[in-house]
């Protein structure tokens, strides 16, 4: 056993920026060694500012022998085929969330890693959330008493490097599974699930404002959590110029804790009126940084991850009931 992992990217896109960054940023004793893209600018690109060997396919890659992990960064109807073809190689495995965009092909993914006994991890960043963190301790702290209900928003601008182009893999059904509520709500939802418990069922409605985007880039959704407590998710993507937006409210019976876009965490009760900043402020992006610790950790020493593979298909799972919901405009378990 090595003292650092040695990784490929595989998929050079917009993510691979920022998990090259997050690597950078974190410390992790992760060394990039190969970069995979199909197409030969993009793996060049990468391969230029980690020092890696660019490749244009998995196996030439794999053959080299340079690495004993990889980091997944693919659309989402690849994950099944180009997983297993890792876990057949014997490499520990950081996939980008979803696990894949049905439940069967997720379970042969958990099938063939149990098979391969390396490291199986799903990237779902908001488990690292600084500010969430901060506020599901405050949560389990009783901070603001018994929680009464919560309220996630995740408003955002379609950015070019991930909506941008002529025809985004994102914008097709086919290729993403679905829109907002398959991509963009993980991130919420994982908070969610981290401050409220687990969740039982959802009731929504979806939409398509956004021009050319044929998956749905409006989302409005209530979901119900083992507790009781249940809490509104909303998410859109648009171009419109938005109002400063709080990106979490969890409301309790004696006080409010709030994450707002800025980065900070604060908790308004009667003692702190006006509210009181909790931690340093940090943001959305610093939620990479602790991925990478957590996957080298797992790799290098056996330490168990913040959230085990399975757990991802919690948010995976609400976003199919929530596809069914909208369907059959009712209620729909999420664990059925």
């Amino acid at each position: 056993m090595t003292d650092r992992v040695q990784a490929a990217l595989v998929g050079c896109g917009a993510i691979a920026e920022l998990h090259r960054w997050a690597i950078e940023e974190s410390g992790a004793p992760i060394d990039i060694v190969a970069a995979v893209d199909v197409d030969p600018a993009r793996a060049a690109a990468m391969a230029a500012a980690t020092g890696a060997t660019a490749y244009t396919s998995l196996e030439d890659a794999i053959a080299s022998g340079t690495f004993d992990a990889v980091d997944l960064m693919l659309p989402h109807h690849l994950h099944e085929a180009i997983t297993l073809r890792c876990f057949e190689a014997g490499l520990h495995v950081l996939l980008e969330k979803p696990m894949a965009p049905s439940l069967d092909a997720c379970d042969r993914i958990v099938a063939a890693a149990a098979q391969a006994a390396t490291v199986f991890m799903v990237a779902e960043n908001a488990q690292y959330w600084p500010e969430v963190v901060t506020a599901t301790r405050l949560v389990a702290e009783g901070a603001i008493g018994e929680v009464v209900t919560a309220r996630a928003c995740a408003f955002i601008p379609p950015l070019a490097d991930f909506y941008g182009g002529e025809d985004p893999w994102r914008f097709d059904p086919v290729q993403a599974g679905g829109g907002l509520a398959i991509d963009t709500c993980s991130h919420w939802l994982r908070p969610l699930r981290m401050l409220l418990g687990e969740v039982v069922e959802v009731v929504g409605e979806l939409g398509h404002p956004f021009p050319g985007m044929r998956t749905e880039s409006l989302v409005r959704s209530l979901v119900r959590f083992e507790s009781g407590v249940v809490a509104s998710l909303d998410a859109l993507l648009t171009s419109a110029t938005l109002a400063p937006e709080v990106l979490f409210r969890i409301t309790g019976s004696e006080g409010e804790i709030t994450v707002e876009a800025a980065g900070t965490c604060t908790l308004t009760t009667r003692e702190h009126r006006r509210g009181l900043v909790v931690g340093e402020a940090a943001g959305y992006l610093m939620s990479y940084p602790g991925e990478f610790v957590d996957f080298a950790a797992a790799v290098l020493h056996g330490t168990p991850p913040a959230a085990t593979a399975a757990h991802s298909l919690g948010e995976l799972r609400t976003a199919l009931a929530l596809y069914r919901s909208a369907d059959t405009r009712r209620w729909e378990n999420v664990w059925e």
